[in-house]
């Protein structure tokens, strides 16, 4: 090879070896070549508000999404993508909404799509003059700040069918529980119905659907040994979901957030993922096991899903 030819070959890997590195090479016995995957990242918990370290680290992982060396096609927002609305006040909320907006029109480029979390709720924990009679009570502030056509949702890429869900309930004791309202239960009945069988689905969720991290994020048993997963962890309406999936055997892959661990388990052959946080321990470094990190999930032509955890910092 002549020195300029080596030189430049040279250069082209050194370069392509600073960008993050992935590999999406296909693992699986079959000698049928997949066809290029539907590839998106799934950045959750990012908890942005004002502050060096987190407005640094939300500029960092979006960055480091646009610099992958295969480009994901989109990106999901797993929800809470703000620090906290259930408690404060107008101006607080208004200021990390702007500030969440800001940095996304800086440091994103890919057509994004949005899920609403529990901490993206505006004024469900306030206690001293409630807001419930403002408009923006609850999630009408989220899905206007997120252009979002509605709090649930559906879109289609290739042979893939997504299904957004809104998974956060006002709990009328206190708090907020995991469920689906039953407005949202039936639109989630008729739409699946609406689905082609040879159409594969992804369903989103903030809250996990199903998971073992529901049970571990208190990091300890309860005094007579048993794992503990509260109602505000997980699903509490799993079992009904069960019965309507198992009725949809194109349904593969349900992602979520909200645990700030990471998971991947298999149930009634539907993977299960839950995937960490950006924000880490809120901003704090590691929650339990698990750094601040976000997926990078491949949806192929015959129903197969590979999850990629991606530390960005």
């Amino acid at each position: 090879m002549k020195r300029k030819n080596f030189l430049q070959t040279s250069a082209a890997v050194i370069g392509g070896s600073l960008l993050p590195s992935l590999s999406f090479a296909d693992t699986s016995s079959s000698s049928v070549p997949k066809k290029r995957p539907i590839r998106f990242a799934h950045l959750t918990d990012i908890h942005i508000k004002p502050g060096a370290v987190p407005e640094a680290g939300m500029a960092k992982a979006f960055q480091h999404v646009q610099q992958l060396q295969h480009k994901p096609d989109f990106i999901i927002n797993g929800g809470d993508l703000i620090m906290d609305a259930l408690e404060a006040d107008k101006t607080k909320t208004q200021a990390q909404w702007d500030l969440a907006k800001s940095i996304l029109q800086k440091e994103n480029s890919l057509p994004l799509y949005h899920t609403i979390g529990n901490h993206d709720v505006w004024g469900w924990f306030i206690k001293t003059d409630k807001p419930d009679n403002d408009r923006l009570y609850g999630k009408v502030w989220a899905v206007e700040m997120l252009e979002m056509k509605n709090r649930y949702y559906s879109f289609t890429k290739g042979n893939w069918h997504f299904i957004v869900l809104d998974s956060t309930q006002l709990n009328p004791a206190g708090g907020y529980i995991g469920k689906l309202d039953d407005e949202q239960f039936n639109w989630l009945t008729e739409e699946l119905k609406t689905v082609p069988a040879d159409r594969f689905i992804c369903i989103v969720s903030h809250i996990p659907v199903l998971s073992i991290c529901s049970s571990l994020f208190f990091n300890k048993t309860e005094a007579n040994g048993d794992l503990l997963i509260k109602r505000n962890l997980m699903h509490t309406d799993f079992l009904a979901l069960k019965k309507i999936f198992i009725n949809y055997p194109n349904i593969k892959v349900c992602i979520s957030g909200h645990i700030h661990l990471q998971d991947e388990l298999e149930y009634l052959g539907i993977k299960y993922y839950c995937n960490g946080a950006v924000s880490g321990n809120w901003w704090k470094g590691e929650f339990q096991e698990f750094g601040p990190a976000y997926a990078v999930m491949e949806l192929f032509d015959d129903g197969t899903v590979k999850r990629t955890m991606m530390k960005y910092d």
